[in-house]
């Protein structure tokens, strides 16, 4: 087994094993964490003399639906994670966007115009990030963590301290984007609109990061910015961009999150949803010292995630050992990024 395993590394070599690896592995993760909570719901429905419901289609679909609001976000982080920055504003930047879309909603304007204040707003929220980090070259943890208040404040200001309720002029497509089952006139769809929103989006970001220059110049920044600079990249600019462009995906899961509350705007609805949009990136295989992240691998965390919150449910976890569960992954991913690092270092 040793002798056809290294024979396997020396006729594809080792460093286009380890990438392999390092994009399947994800993948793989998030089999095996859907098999061990099926397998534990099917252990507690025997105890229980119950019916297993975790291994079900509406199970998948409820995933499925989670994982979009969260993967989209994620698809942004990625961006940042890449460029070796990152952004804590990211959850409540999320909650602003969808607090802005309800408050146009109720202020009878059109769906066009509330979709796009929106977007626009997690593009403003991405470009003034990117500004004070880029320009001012001042530490992303610390800009992010300071915006990540302003923009709770200016949700709360927006809404009066009150979630804005808007369900009666919101079309009912909208809403459908965070149904975990698509509308009876679109059963052709399989999964949740919502699903497909991500997957295209991620194709996007996919073309973008390996077959463009704009991408190299994400993956240059990330690896060795003063290297980068060097080499005439505009560094801070590239960071603007990077950020502005991420924000794009903050209006789009504000959007997702205003539909999941079935057409309503909450400032506080955002809180610790940074958590799980930085957790997909790092569980995905994307590393916190940047240079190094993957599309595959952020939809496979953004599905873990979201499958470890399905799973507690079924299995009736409460909500405080959910938290301590997912803080213990995002430990354990940190801590496996590391141990790449050295070996990357070392190798």
């Amino acid at each position: 087994m040793t002798n056809l395993a290294d024979s396997f590394h020396t006729l594809v070599g080792r460093p286009a094993v380890r990438r392999l690896m390092t994009v399947l592995g994800p993948l793989l993760g998030l089999i095996v964490v859907f098999g061990l909570f099926a397998a534990a719901d099917a252990a507690q429905a025997r105890a229980q003399q119950r019916d297993a419901t975790f291994l079900s289609e509406i199970t998948v679909k409820y995933i499925l639906r989670d994982a979009s609001q969260v993967g989209v976000a994620a698809l942004g982080m990625t961006l940042i994670i890449i460029a070796g920055g990152i952004d804590l504003s990211a959850g409540t930047a999320i909650a602003l966007c969808a607090t802005v879309t309800a408050w146009f909603f109720r202020e009878n304007y059109s769906t066009a115009v509330a979709l796009l204040a929106g977007i626009a707003t997690g593009c403003a929220a991405g470009f003034l990030n990117g500004t004070l980090i880029g320009a001012l070259r001042v530490v992303p943890f610390i800009v992010t963590l300071g915006t990540m208040t302003i923009f709770l404040g200016l949700g709360l200001i927006l809404a009066e301290d009150t979630p804005i309720r808007a369900h009666s002029q919101v079309p009912a497509w909208i809403v459908d984007l965070q149904v975990p089952y698509p509308p009876v006139d679109a059963e052709w769809m399989l999964v949740p609109m919502g699903v497909w929103v991500m997957l295209l989006l991620a194709l996007l970001v996919a073309g973008v990061l390996h077959f463009t220059v704009f991408g190299r110049h994400i993956f240059a920044v990330g690896s060795n910015a003063a290297a980068a600079r060097l080499c005439g990249i505009r560094v801070g600019r590239m960071r603007i961009l990077v950020y502005t462009l991420a924000g794009f995906f903050v209006g789009v899961a504000g959007i997702f999150q205003f539909a999941f509350l079935g057409g309503e705007g909450n400032p506080n609805d955002g809180a610790g949803k940074e958590l799980e949009v930085i957790a997909a990136v790092v569980i995905g295989g994307g590393s916190l010292s940047g240079g190094r992240g993957s599309v595959l691998g952020t939809l496979s965390g953004a599905c873990i995630m979201a499958t470890i919150l399905q799973g507690c449910v079924t299995l009736d976890i409460g909500t405080s050992y959910r938290q301590v569960i997912v803080g213990c992954i995002i430990i354990a991913a940190v801590a496996l990024d590391q141990v790449r690092q050295r070996r990357l270092m070392a190798g």
